[in-house]
């Protein structure tokens, strides 16, 4: 990914909030789960690490991408922003698209 096809989806997850968050138990395969799930329906999700999770949420999203095989867009305090393609969703003409 380009760092302008970063700096895209950066802009397009502004506004979303964050779907799915990990907790004391951090990755469980049912968060895993749930991310992949997500990632299937939406593409661009965030996802939040609660205060009680102890691991560095960098570590997180570096595990969750490998497991998911999506991509890291950004890593912002304790907000984790992913993207995966999907070719089976239909695209809009004005949606961002990055194809991996």
């Amino acid at each position: 990914m380009t760092s302008k096809e970063r700096a895209m989806l950066r802009s397009a997850a502004h506004h979303l909030e964050p779907i799915i968050n990990v907790g004391k138990d951090s990755l469980t395969p049912e968060v895993t789960e749930a991310i992949n799930e997500a990632l299937e329906a939406r593409e661009l999700i965030k996802i939040g690490v609660l205060k009680n999770c102890m691991d560095d949420p960098k570590e997180i999203a570096q595990a969750v991408a490998e497991r998911t095989r999506s991509q890291v867009v950004q890593v912002m305090g304790k907000k984790i922003t992913l993207y995966r393609y999907n070719s089976k969703k239909k695209h809009k003409d004005d949606e961002i698209v990055v194809k991996n």
